[in-house]
């Protein structure tokens, strides 16, 4: 009848909607491993090194602003001096600044989880344009200026990031960094004591040193200098360029042997040095201060926890195909197929997933993908040629899956073209559909053969 046709409808649809609720707990599953794999970063960061940013460096120029001002107090009222001596800092950014960066990678494992750490071997190089003593800020005309101890500054995210006991070469003459960048804002890192500077004939001071420094995943560097040029090279074949800036298209190589990149940045195009402007000062917080910043990440390029979070969005879908492709071959070869049927091939589906990052945490995504795929194919093929009673009919439905799992990892694989091969996949499979069936009579399902009663 009509309708036993209409009540087996709705019994597919709930199915389908019944398999929604072991793909959602197997969906918290992989959320939840998301979040083991985040911690075990941080604990890795927490033990080791965190990601590493370098800003600087800089030439800071301490000085007292010593002035008198006149106050009106008192009744009657007296005019009354009254001295000030105000600690300000003077901060001199460099005229160029050049980086040279070789970095090497490594895996840092917690558990089943690896993360991935780099130690980077940078040559720093450039010069700076002392300012003249007249350019210093006072607070009145007849002030009285001291010059305090001037020292060159690094901040530096995490120091015990650093391999080696850097010298700073200032204009010929060697000087050793010192514990802390002596920056209100960016404490942390190293700076070195410099000799009186001539700032009544300001000259230009050239600069080098070297600085290893070992990070975890991602590195950024502030461009803080008038003219700034880096180039960094790694083995590693799957970087990640992000920040303010890119590096120049025409200087990035990215192959299988490794990267090289070149950023050349000016002062023009970065708010760094305004946004630094007042790091100097005590009364300065990191927390308001957000330097414009470049960077590479060491990442993998594949991440399993993502890619099967990705998957299983489409596990429903993977369902609500098998489910459709079971009814029309009820209804064209009149071989009924029980609801229980039914439920058992589509929990085969959903546990695909659950395999899948299973499998994820101890070989690579794609052997994990090939094994969880293959295991599910051969099941649901083998249970089908006999819920079908025919050995071919259950081959064929194998096969049809093996081409739904492989367009399945295209999608994963080509995230930028998921769109496009997604609308491709539902397109083709509802002309298949429309073609399989467009000589049924809709109107005749259920009703018996010689149109009597039933």
């Amino acid at each position: 009848m009509q309708k036993t046709f209409f009540l087996k409808t709705l019994v597919v649809l709930a199915l389908t909607l019944l398999i929604a609720i072991p793909l959602s707990l197997i969906q918290s599953t992989i959320s939840e491993r998301m979040r083991f794999r985040d911690e075990a970063v941080r604990s890795i960061a927490t033990d080791s090194v965190r990601e590493q940013t370098v800003i600087g460096p800089l030439l800071v120029i301490p000085y007292t602003d010593e002035y008198e001002e006149e106050h009106t107090v008192g009744e009657p009222q007296k005019i009354r001096t009254v001295k000030r001596i105000e600690s300000r800092r003077l901060l001199v950014f460099p005229n160029e600044l050049r980086i040279e960066g070789n970095i090497d990678t490594d895996h840092r494992y917690r558990g089943i989880h690896k993360v991935l750490v780099y130690s980077g071997q940078h040559a720093l190089s450039g010069d700076f344009v002392l300012p003249k003593r007249t350019d210093i800020k006072q607070e009145k005309p007849s002030s009285k200026i001291t010059m305090g101890q001037p020292f060159v500054a690094l901040s530096i995210e995490d120091v015990r990031g650093i391999r080696n006991i850097p010298g700073i070469n200032w204009n010929g003459k060697q000087i050793e960094f010192q514990q802390g960048s002596n920056l209100a804002g960016f404490p942390i890192g190293l700076h070195a004591p410099l000799d009186q500077l001539d700032l009544e004939n300001p000259v230009s001071v050239q600069f080098n040193f070297d600085l290893q420094l070992d990070g975890i995943e991602r590195l950024h560097f502030s461009p803080v200098a008038k003219n700034n040029h880096v180039t960094l090279t790694s083995k590693w074949p799957h970087p990640q360029f992000s920040g303010r800036f890119l590096p120049s298209p025409k200087t990035r190589i990215v192959n299988a042997q490794g990267f090289s990149a070149t950023w050349d940045i000016s002062a023009l195009a970065t708010n760094a040095q305004q946004q630094l402007a007042g790091v100097g000062q005590s009364e300065v917080s990191a927390k308001n201060v957000h330097p414009d910043y470049f960077s590479v990440g060491f990442i993998e390029p594949i991440n399993t926890y993502s890619q099967a979070d990705r998957a299983i969005k489409y596990g429903l879908l993977f369902v609500a195909l098998t489910f459709a492709a079971f009814f029309l071959f009820e209804l064209l070869k009149q071989l009924p197929v029980h609801p229980v049927q039914y439920l058992l091939v589509g929990l085969a589906l959903a546990l695909f997933f659950l395999l899948l990052v299973s499998l994820s945490e101890h070989v690579s995504f794609l052997p994990a993908y090939l094994i969880a795929s293959g295991a599910c194919i051969s099941l649901t093929g083998f249970y089908l040629s006999h819920v079908l009673q025919n050995l071919k009919r259950g081959f064929g439905f194998g096969a049809a899956l093996t081409l739904l799992y492989a367009v399945l990892y295209g999608l994963l694989r080509s995230e930028n073209n998921a769109l496009v091969m997604g609308s491709i996949l539902l397109f083709g499979v509802l002309s298949t559909i429309m073609i399989a069936t467009r000589k049924v009579d809709w109107y005749q399902i259920g009703k018996p053969a010689n149109g009597g009663s039933v």
